[in-house]
């Protein structure tokens, strides 16, 4: 039903480079994404879907650096898309509305977190269906193949994004998370069991220590991490991109 036909190559540094366009029905028309692999030895090695976050893209900084962790430190397979109304996407009118009123809130000094969940909730009804192709596309390339474990890695509209993706998806065995209202996503996360790594910012000026830690908290997960950092919103420490390396990389070497 869909087909992945690569648009573009390059390897530099050890890391092979390809974008790429999911195709399918009118539905789903041209997903771009890209596709980090190692340069050699990659076979049948695991694959980590990742989503970036609001405002971003699929090659943003936050996503290339990450998949240069995964892909130099462990051999791993990283994929990313750019999410409705983002990088390559056009803006819908929908899109462009929700923009508007985000700006228009932060303008007025009122809360943004009401918006960001709304539209997010939005994004994530329209992504999840097309990051579920994707690892059928995926999984179809002989280097990467049916039988190797998948892990996720979103954090903020990647969460959004995630959760539910995650707790629709059988095949995902361990994902990172975290920055991101319970709202809409706590109820989806009460079916998630598979190990978690989650972040939250203890000085988060849009999202509540309470409602980071109900988000947590709501994960039925036996196995889940819970890493606080002082700092605000953006000030995610850089660190936990090493450690969230370490955590997939240790469940899924451990399940391939």
């Amino acid at each position: 039903m869909y087909s992945l036909q690569f648009t573009s190559e390059s390897t530099s540094n050890g890391i092979r480079e390809r974008d790429f366009t999911l195709n399918g029905d009118s539905d789903l028309p041209g997903v771009p994404g890209v596709l980090w692999s190692p340069a050699t030895g990659a076979d049948r090695a695991p694959l980590v879907l990742m989503a970036h976050g609001g405002g971003n893209h699929k090659k943003h900084p936050a996503m290339s650096g990450r998949a240069r962790l995964l892909v130099q430190g462990c051999g791993f397979h990283v994929a990313v898309l750019d999410a409705p109304g983002h990088g390559d996407r056009p803006r819908t009118a929908h899109d462009e509305a929700e923009i508007a009123e985000l700006f228009r809130a932060r303008a007025a000094g009122e809360p943004e977190g009401p918006i960001v969940v709304r539209y997010n909730a939005h994004l994530a009804d329209l992504a999840v269906p097309e990051y579920r192709a994707t690892l059928d596309a995926l999984q179809e390339l002989p280097e990467i193949g049916t039988d190797g474990p998948v892990g996720f890695w979103g954090i903020n509209m990647g969460t959004a994004i995630g959760v539910p993706f995650v707790a629709a998806e059988p095949r995902v065995t361990a994902a990172v998370f975290g920055q991101h209202w319970p709202h809409v996503l706590a109820e989806q996360a009460k079916r998630i069991t598979i190990p978690i790594e989650f972040d939250l910012q203890w000085d988060d000026e849009h999202i509540s220590r309470e409602e980071g830690l109900a988000l947590f908290d709501a994960f039925a997960s036996t196995e889940k991490s819970l890493h606080v950092n002082s700092g605000r919103h953006k000030e995610l420490p850089r660190f936990e991109a090493d450690s969230a390396v370490r955590f997939l990389a240790r469940h899924l070497t451990r399940a391939s």
